[in-house]
């Protein structure tokens, strides 16, 4: 994607843009009733049960409770109904409690209906029977499902990212529907300042040298890459001692080989640039795009901090709150992260232009380029954090250490080194106070294993630290977000209540540390680090 190298001063000049001017541009005749919208049109949503996507379940039961119908895409389970496994799963999450308790319950019991299905599979695996009963009622499809895992076996995300696009446009044609498709900013692969939101979509790839530039056709890549994992599968099946491990790795080895060979950051990334120019190139298909950047805790819906999962900065912060202080980070550069309640306002708001006929076919949703949060104020903000949870002042505490990944990956094997040395030693000594029946032998074991133990997370931090260097290092990204508020200027003043995209008025220093951090720690952490992973 086209990349303009400005400074972070040009950056914050921009966010100085005050709201009244976007809105003094935009016509009574451009108008949006998001709410007349959403009342009279019935929607299918996909990923449901994701973070994103229940949140903005969420937001629509909240704030526009006079939806005409929402169908919901819900994976079949064996021994449970599409609807059971819904309010199992999903109505019982922490973010959607409250508002399911402000819901009046005829509105869940006859405008809500689940369908079995998985995008991966034709037609999204809905039956002749259900695909019949949408035709003619469904006029738009909202898509949030997909594998966000970085780093997985190829085959796995091109079964959710690329199959799964190729599905919802063939069910948005079957339905005749328009489709809002969620994907992520990173699809610009390696960059190195502003990615704007005009770049052509078919034939992109991340180092593309122009619109001349032809070598890159995703239908033929795609065709490529299924060509070499059935291949993959035809070698292990004809090497009987091949184990599963050994062709995962092998899968996991070829997506990341083939997107950094193009320019990509990662498989994830990737493979949804390859399902959005699948969607970009459908024929008749009317559709938008949105990307947004690192989905992180809510601002303010359903409430401060909200969180689930791990792909957010969800590991970052749980090794900064374990102690960690040397950062292999860039310093200077953005973070690009937003909000999961921005995202699903923007996602809700993408979709009333959508049903109304206008608007762009991109939006960006990141907020670099109004209100930068740089890196190094991060991993200093959470320095702080880490000290008060030590209740230790912070004069006494070491402070933050920026490397850079060389000497970062030279320090983490070094103490690995170390770590597993002790290991072994206290292993050989428990091993002969064990054979001489001596005391010592059950303490010394405790020792070995929490040595080894030890020696694991520091390989789990090590990994996650080169998993994220992409986003925190190499890179520079800059996300033009101008799409998206031209959007929301074009709501009503309601609506624009109901729908805010405000990230220009973040405090992020009071963001990170009572929404981010505390929502990491009370929502993922209990989980995450209940097992010891990342207390380092």
């Amino acid at each position: 994607m086209r990349r303009l190298r400005r400074t972070s001063n040009i950056v914050g000049d921009r966010g100085k843009r005050p709201e009244s001017a976007i809105l003094a541009v935009v016509p009574l005749s451009l108008m949006i009733d998001a709410t007349a919208l959403f009342r009279e049109n019935e929607i299918l949503l996909t990923g449901a049960n994701g973070f994103v996507g229940k949140v903005t379940l969420g937001l629509l039961l909240d704030r526009f409770p006079e939806f005409r119908h929402l169908h919901i895409l819900m994976r079949a389970k064996r021994g449970y109904t599409p609807r059971e496994r819904f309010e199992r799963d999903v109505l019982t999450a922490p973010c959607l409690k409250p508002i399911v308790g402000r819901v009046r319950p005829e509105v869940l019991r006859d405008r809500l209906t689940m369908h079995a299905g998985d995008i991966a599979e034709p037609l999204c695996g809905l039956s002749p029977e259900s695909v019949a009963a949408l035709r003619g009622r469904v006029t738009l499809i909202i898509n949030i499902a997909g594998l966000v895992e970085f780093t997985p076996p190829v085959d796995e995300s091109f079964k959710s990212n690329v199959d799964g696009a190729e599905s919802v446009i063939a069910l948005a044609r079957e339905l005749k529907a328009r489709l809002v498709h969620v994907s992520t900013c990173f699809v610009c692969g390696e960059s190195d300042g502003l990615v704007e939101e005009d770049e052509p979509i078919p034939g992109f790839y991340p180092r593309r040298k122009g619109p001349e530039d032809q070598s890159f056709r995703a239908e033929s890549e795609i065709r490529f890459m299924r060509e070499r994992i059935r291949a993959v599968y035809e070698e292990a099946a004809a090497r009987p001692r091949q184990d599963e491990k050994e062709t995962r790795q092998k899968l996991t080895d070829l997506g990341v080989q083939r997107a950094a060979q193009w320019g990509w950051v990662n498989t994830y990334t990737y493979s949804k640039s390859l399902g959005e120019q699948l969607i970009a190139t459908a024929p008749g298909l009317e559709w938008s795009i949105v990307r947004p950047a690192i989905v992180e805790a809510a601002l303010e819906f359903p409430f401060p901090g909200w969180v689930e999962g791990g792909r957010t900065a969800a590991p970052l912060v749980m090794m900064a709150m374990a102690g960690l202080r040397h950062w292999p980070v860039r310093a200077d550069a953005p973070m690009e992260v937003v909000p999961v309640d921005q995202v699903a306002s923007a996602i809700l708001t993408a979709a009333a232009l959508l049903l109304a006929g206008k608007g762009p076919r991109v939006f960006h949703l990141g907020t670099a380029d109004r209100n930068p949060i740089p890196l190094g104020a991060i991993v200093r903000w959470m320095r702080e954090d880490y000290c008060k949870l030590k209740k230790r002042p912070k004069w006494l505490m070491p402070g933050v250490r920026i490397l850079t990944p060389a000497q970062a990956k030279a320090r983490g094997r070094a103490l690995v080194r170390r770590v597993n040395g002790l290991h072994m030693a206290a292993a050989g000594l428990r091993h002969a106070a064990h054979k001489a029946n001596l005391p010592v032998a059950k303490p010394l074991a405790r020792v070995a294993s929490s040595l080894r133990m030890i020696g694991i997370q520091l390989n789990i931090r090590e990994q996650a630290l080169e998993l994220y260097q992409p986003f925190t290092h190499d890179n520079r990204f800059i996300f033009e977000s101008d799409n998206i508020r031209t959007a929301n200027a074009m709501l009503t003043a309601e609506d624009r209540t109901r729908l805010p995209w405000t990230p220009e008025r973040i405090d992020w220093k009071k963001y990170w540390s009572e929404n981010e951090v505390q929502g990491i720690r009370k929502w993922v952490e209990a989980e995450a680090t209940r097992g010891h992973t990342f207390k380092i």
